[in-house]
């Protein structure tokens, strides 16, 4: 097909594109000399909003991750091409919607996370940590524990271009082990530390429960009696506190990976069979108790050890755990010494006994213990426990260690469920305005003096009728009105106007405040 005579006058080089090849997407994912045709370039386009990587890479490639539908790569030889004057509209093929299970965070939403991060890291500061922080990419090594951890299936994993296994961190703890470890003996024990950090899970989402979330962390490392356990919970009952929330809205469930040690010892079931029973009995109360007896069976758990543990697992007082297993064992000696280190914090109140709870995670040792909603409609808050051998996983030197973590989006639902949500506004302290085009440089000179001062500016960029700007003052609860007129500007002088009251004042330059 011959070119038109105007596109090879308008543009010579497209001659060679109309006649010899096929449109090349540049967002396709592979150099390859047989791109795709231009009827399928709107897929493409709506699916590299989420996939810079091939779907069996990428490590946000999810099943249900794209509205988009997906269709065969365009053939050697058959490839069949658009319509020669086809209009393609490629804003309506994107998919403006963050990757499922994730969230953006506009200004109302950024308000609220900043308000929230703000009280954990005042209670963190309250309790003498310090805050770290870890890559949100780490070694897929590092998640990868004892044989069937959950975590196995839910790492958002891929290989890295220097042929390396990495993986967006599911939680910290594994990160602040390996810190631990890298510190060696520099840093002095006990370890205080706490952290906010991102995390990634590909799991099934519930209310409350999402596929990238935040998590606040306190983590005490080198301290081997339940005193660090008491602290920590002292820690989350003085944020909820804080926020509002009382133990009539959340209780804290306690009890000990011991406890089931002390149980199954009786049965001679091996260290391997424990770690796995911990994961199983964590499901309790999410799956039906016949399904629960079948999977501790297949752990080679014996019909009397599942009925015995699972007696055990009912109770909820510390008194008939100790006619159980006896007073002697460790189990029963560090529970009762924690309610009474409670008695002494003063949150008694906040917290009961429960041998069900022993968190899914394989590196717990000790006492354990969540945070849970007392009406019954929201997942664990939090959680979290002793790890004394944590260290030792990834080959360093076990130390004596005790944290929690405590996810966002929960604790934003239980704050929406109590009516406890606060309305957190945009707040700006002065709102600087020029009354003439000519003088929009005169009120950059004040904002840039105010600001210099360490005043909150909001600089009207054009030229604006005042009806617009004080609907716009009103909307950022500024606290005053800066305007600059010819006059007063010859004089040194800049109109300022008290939002609240109405009062209105000149103000020399130099002495505005």
């Amino acid at each position: 097909m011959a070119a038109a005579p105007s596109l090879l006058i308008l543009h010579p080089r497209l001659t060679f594109f109309a006649t010899t090849l096929r449109p090349f997407s540049l967002i396709h994912h592979q150099f390859s000399v047989h791109p795709p045709t231009p009827s399928r370039l709107p897929v493409l386009f709506a699916r590299s909003r989420h996939h810079s990587y091939s779907s069996s890479t990428s490590p946000f490639a999810t099943p249900d991750n794209s509205n988009a539908t997906e269709t065969p790569r365009a053939g050697r030889s058959n490839s069949v091409s658009s319509p020669p004057n086809q209009a393609v509209d490629y804003a309506q093929k994107i998919d403006v919607n963050p990757p499922k299970g994730t969230r953006d965070f506009p200004p109302e939403e950024m308000r609220l996370r900043n308000w929230l991060f703000h009280n954990f890291r005042e209670v963190s500061e309250l309790f003498g940590f310090e805050e770290v922080d870890y890559p949100v990419l780490e070694s897929e090594a590092l998640y990868i524990r004892k044989a069937g951890e959950e975590i196995r299936d839910q790492l958002y994993c891929f290989e890295d271009k220097g042929n390396r296994r990495v993986a967006l961190r599911p939680e910290l703890t594994p990160s602040l082990a390996r810190l631990v470890i890298q510190k060696g003996k520099s840093v002095p024990l006990p370890i205080k530390w706490f952290a906010i950090g991102q995390c990634w899970r590909y799991e099934r989402m519930t209310r409350g429960r999402r596929r990238e979330h935040y998590q606040w962390n306190m983590d005490i490392i080198g301290v081997p009696d339940v005193t660090g356990e008491a602290e920590l919970i002292s820690s989350i009952v003085t944020f909820f506190k804080r926020i509002g929330i009382t133990a009539k809205d959340v209780g804290f469930k306690i009890s000990s990976r011991k406890v089931l040690q002390e149980v199954l010892s009786l049965y001679s079931v091996p260290e391997t069979s424990f770690a796995k029973a911990c994961i199983i009995i964590d499901k309790m109360g999410k799956i039906p108790m016949e399904e629960i007896k079948k999977e501790l069976k297949a752990v080679e758990l014996s019909s009397d050890a599942i009925e015995d543990l699972l007696q055990v697992l009912s109770m909820k007082s510390l008194t008939e755990l100790e006619e159980k297993l006896g007073g002697a064992g460790e189990a029963v000696r560090e529970l009762k010494q924690l309610f009474s280190l409670a008695e002494k914090f003063g949150y008694s109140e906040w917290i009961q006994f429960d041998a069900s709870v022993v968190r899914g995670l394989a590196y717990y040792t000790g006492i354990v213990f969540e945070g849970f909603d007392r009406e019954g409609k929201l997942r664990a808050i939090c959680g979290g426990g002793r790890y004394d051998r944590l260290l030792s996983t990834f080959g360093g030197d076990d130390i004596p260690a005790c944290g929690f973590g405590f996810g966002d989006a929960v604790i934003i639902e239980l704050l929406k469920e109590r009516q406890l949500l606060p309305e957190v506004s945009v707040e700006v302290e002065n709102i600087v305005c020029s009354l003439d085009p000519d003088l929009q440089g005169s009120a950059a000179t004040v904002a840039t003096l105010l600001r210099g001062k360490g005043q909150c500016v909001d600089l009207v960029l054009e030229n604006k009728p005042l009806k617009w700007v004080f609907k716009r003052a009103a909307r950022i609860n500024a606290r005053r009105l800066i305007l600059v007129g010819r006059s007063e500007w010859e004089r040194g002088m800049v109109n300022v106007k008290i939002l609240s009251t109405g009062e209105q004042h000149e103000v020399n330059l130099d002495d505005l405040q």
